[in-house]
This record gives structure tokens, C-alpha cells and sequence, in this order.
């Protein structure tokens, strides 16, 4: 059984999270490599013991998870620091994800979509997917999306975005985009519908 694998990424404030969700509702099977990845940094995590080990146990919560706004100041003010971080999850991640797939073709499902944040930072993921799907939209819009649902301060989110890969890097490597500026949800949804379809769903 054979399916295609669509890698889904776009900066923060694109919308990708709710391209993610309208590709479930019309039937992909979906690998979430953040949602993964807060599970193996979550209470009882695969992850911890190594996180503890390097960074040390003031990155762990009294809850026994990882500090994550502690965690995401560290690695963005240190570039070593955010390479190590994703050694110890990145290999978790990846064995998640394959048992996922795994489900996912043994259901006789057509679409896989791999939610991947770091889809062009990553080298490894691009030989991973026959298609790569970009949301995008410009960065005022993203600061200005971000800014309303969390709280951050603009120059927070633009550290963010600094961080990420650079938007025309995105754009360079995808196969369709989703211009997601300025649209009402039914149009994105339009637009998710008629991408969906190339995609055998």
C-alpha cells in the first residue's frame, strides 16, 4: 500500500496548524512532529532524562516536564544549544512518526501529511515527502496574528521569525503553495480542497 506523503510547513501566524485540520477532516492521515514532540518533552517523557543530563534539571518543572518558554529562550539566544536540543528530540520524534506511518498505511489510507515546522532547516525531511505544501502569508501579517492569540510582544514574535527559515527559503522549496492573506475560512478551505485533491484525497 502505497500513499502520498505531503510535508506541510509555513512560518509562525500562517495558518498552517488550521490547513493541518481541514486536511484531517478530508481524510489524511496526519503526523504532527509538534505534537510529538511535546509529548516526549511532557510529563514522563522519553526525552527528559537526556534533557535534564545536558541543560540541567532548572529546565524541568516542578511538574516533571520541560520548561518550554525557559527552554525556547535558551535555544534562540544560543544556536549550540538549540543543536542539542534537537539531537536529543529529533531522533524521538522521528521513531513516533514511523510508527504512525506505519498505522496509517495499515488503515489503507492515500494522504499522509507530515506537520514539519522546521521542513527546510531539517535536510533530512525534504527526501522524506513527495510533495511539500508552504501556507503562507506575509510577515505583518504573522506578527500581527501571533500578537493577538498569545500575548507575545511584537519583537518576541519577529525574534521568532528570526529564527525560522527565511520565508522565500520556504516558498523555494515548495511544490504548492497557500496563499493564506486576507482569506475567510471558507476560502481557505477552497483553496486546502483544491490542493487536497492533487494529493489523491
Amino acid at each position: 500500500m502505497t500513499a502520498t506523503r505531503v510535508g506541510l510547513t509555513g512560518g509562525i501566524g500562517s495558518g498552517k496548524s488550521t490547513v493541518l485540520q481541514m486536511l484531517a477532516e478530508l481524510g489524511a492521515a496526519v503526523v504532527d512532529a509538534d505534537a510529538i514532540s511535546r509529548e516526549v518533552t511532557g510529563i514522563g517523557g522519553a526525552a527528559l532524562s537526556a534533557l535534564a543530563r545536558h541543560f540541567g534539571a532548572g529546565f524541568i518543572t516542578a511538574e516533571g516536564q520541560l520548561d518550554r518558554s525557559r527552554m525556547r529562550e535558551h535555544a534562540y539566544a544560543d544556536p549550540l544549544a538549540r543543536r542539542r536540543l534537537e539531537e536529543i528530540i529529533h531522533p524521538l520524534v522521528g521513531q513516533e512518526s514511523a510508527r504512525q506511518v506505519r498505522a496509517a498505511l495499515e488503515s489503507g489510507r492515500h494522504c499522509i501529511v507530515f506537520d514539519i515546522p522546521l521542513l527546510v532547516e531539517s535536510g533530512r525531511w525534504r527526501q522524506q515527502v513527495d510533495r511539500v505544501l508552504v501556507v503562507d502569508c506575509s510577515p505583518s501579517t504573522q506578527v500581527a496574528r501571533v500578537v493577538a492569540r498569545s500575548g507575545l510582544q511584537a519583537h518576541e514574535v519577529q525574534a521568532i521569525m528570526a529564527a525560522q527559515s527565511p520565508r522565500r527559503l520556504r516558498l523555494a522549496a515548495a511544490d504548492i503553495v497557500i496563499c493564506n492573506e486576507g482569506l475567510q475560512l471558507a476560502q481557505l478551505r477552497a483553496e486546502v480542497a483544491l490542493a487536497a485533491r492533487s494529493f489523491g484525497l
